[in-house]
């Protein structure tokens, strides 16, 4: 494979990949998906193959499950305009494509149209994913599910435009944190080389994808912090942000998806949680873990996944019972 294999085994070698592409090549549409509550990768990496297939003149349509709101960060992300209200997704499409989701139920209200797919292609990098998919393109070793998407883009003979370049270099500087994360090969540099030849605007992006907030959402940000418990035996911070926390600052939940970045600076803390409390009383769980403990096991005991460095769940179960499994399961 070129360059961008990001350091995995070439995917010409995997059957599944080679099906993918002849299902789509010869698709007269193609219903793109992500999973709800979309972040960086999960938008990116439908996007990139959204404008990749729309460059190519083809029948391309894109979504993910309501709510249908796109995270301030994300503004920036060129064709989020030309999304198609999930209402109007197809209700039986016949080849169907999903970006970084690693299960059924995280497409939410789109799972109907998935189980009616007539060729369901799950394209996606968790180890933990449940290849629920008629084909299913899950690497593992690559860094974000942008890299799996562009290998599609190379192989289908797409070209890439400026769009579509952004939005994959968004899906890569997302999941590799800035290049921070263990997934940063060489190959990822190569591929971010690629990328930025056409002309992303890397300085404003950037900010927006991780530096600006709204000054409410700042000040919601040091009570969270001041608030958040440090677990000194077990080497665990994690902090929690309630409904009512939201509403006394004004800020939308979409906005604290960032915090954990700031809290898993913690120098005497090996796992990071940040807990947050959707408005149906759900609590959504997202963790980050140095490398010692594999936050992904915790998360699939409770029946979520990711990573063994960065995983997520939601659980009905309440604050503190949340926190103590969490602690049991470290």
């Amino acid at each position: 494979m070129s360059e961008q294999s990001n350091d995995a085994a070439s995917p010409a070698a995997d059957p599944d990949f080679a099906r993918a592409v002849e299902v789509i090549g010869a698709a007269s549409q193609v219903a793109l998906a992500c999973h709800v509550n979309p972040d960086g990768d999960a938008l990116g990496s439908m996007l990139g193959m959204f404008h990749a297939l729309r460059g190519a003149g083809r029948d391309v349509v894109a979504s993910f499950p309501p709510p249908f709101e796109v995270a301030h960060h994300y503004r920036e992300l060129p064709g989020l305009d030309l999304l198609t209200p999930p209402q109007e997704f197809p209700d039986e499409p016949v080849v169907m494509v999903t970006f970084d989701c690693g299960s059924l139920d995280r497409l939410g209200a789109l799972d109907a149209n998935a189980k009616a797919a007539t060729e369901l292609i799950v394209v996606d990098h968790h180890i933990s994913n449940d290849r629920y998919g008629s084909i299913n393109v899950i690497q593992p070793d690559a860094a974000a599910s942008g890299t799996v998407a562009l290998e599609l883009i190379d192989a289908l003979g797409l070209a890439l435009d400026r769009d579509a370049a952004v939005c994959l270099y968004a899906a890569l500087v997302c999941d590799t944190g800035r290049f921070q994360y263990d997934t940063t090969t060489p190959a990822v540099f190569d591929t971010a080389r690629r990328l930025s030849e056409f002309d992303i605007p890397i300085a404003t992006l950037s900010r927006s994808l991780f530096e600006e907030h709204s000054f409410r959402y700042l000040q919601m940000l040091g009570e969270a912090l001041q608030s958040a418990v440090l677990i000194r035996e077990q080497r665990f911070v994690y902090t929690a942000i309630t409904q009512e926390l939201l509403a006394r600052h004004g800020v939308r939940i979409d906005e604290v998806e960032g915090l954990i970045d700031v809290l898993r600076r913690t120098t005497e803390a090996e796992v990071t949680c940040v807990l947050k409390e959707e408005a149906d009383g759900t609590i959504r769980v997202s963790l980050r873990s140095l490398g010692d403990v594999d936050v992904r096991r915790v998360a699939e005991a409770h029946g979520g996944g990711g990573h063994r460095f960065a995983a997520g769940f939601s659980s009905s179960l309440d604050l503190d019972t949340v926190i103590a499994r969490i602690r049991a399961a470290i």
